[in-house]
């Protein structure tokens, strides 16, 4: 297995990183994953396997990289009692669901347009969620009309 940086941003004090792990099989296939650390936070991003991984191998990738991803980060390996399980959000309640959720993704959303940094991190730090998955629940704020319309209409 192999894990190396692939890039970072800084903002207002806030590291976000990505890694690239890449894990060769024993039968020649190959898994790529791009994870991301941010907020003390660690989340997979994208996973590229050739062949296809079932479900039941998918669910055990997150065992099988962890700890060398969590040393690379400089994290150092997880307390015996987290080595398994998701990563992301491990260590924060879970998001409501409904419109409970989309009072508080658009409370997050409009905190971090006020500090001045990008709403969408925010969203991703407080939900755990990725890129793709911050968007959509804005995109459900805001068609709860929680948040103002993207473009205004003329």
């Amino acid at each position: 297995m192999s894990v190396w940086p692939a890039w970072e941003v800084q903002e207002c004090g806030n590291v976000t990183s990505w890694f690239a792990v890449r894990l060769d099989l024993p039968d020649g296939g190959r898994v790529d994953v791009l994870a991301v650390t941010a907020g003390g936070c660690l989340g997979i991003e994208e996973v590229r396997a050739q062949p296809p991984l079932s479900l039941d191998d998918l669910t055990a990738l997150v065992d099988w990289i962890e700890e060398p991803l969590l040393e690379a980060c400089g994290t150092g390996p997880a307390p015996p009692s987290e080595s398994s399980g998701a990563l992301v959000g491990r260590d924060r309640p879970a998001w409501p669901p409904g419109p409970e959720g989309m009072r508080r993704v658009a409370e997050e959303y409009l905190a971090a347009q006020g500090r001045g940094a990008d709403p969408v991190l925010a969203v991703m730090y407080a939900t755990g969620c990725s890129r793709r998955g911050s968007l959509k629940l804005i995109g459900g704020a805001r068609d709860a009309g929680l948040l103002t319309p993207r473009h205004n209409r003329r």
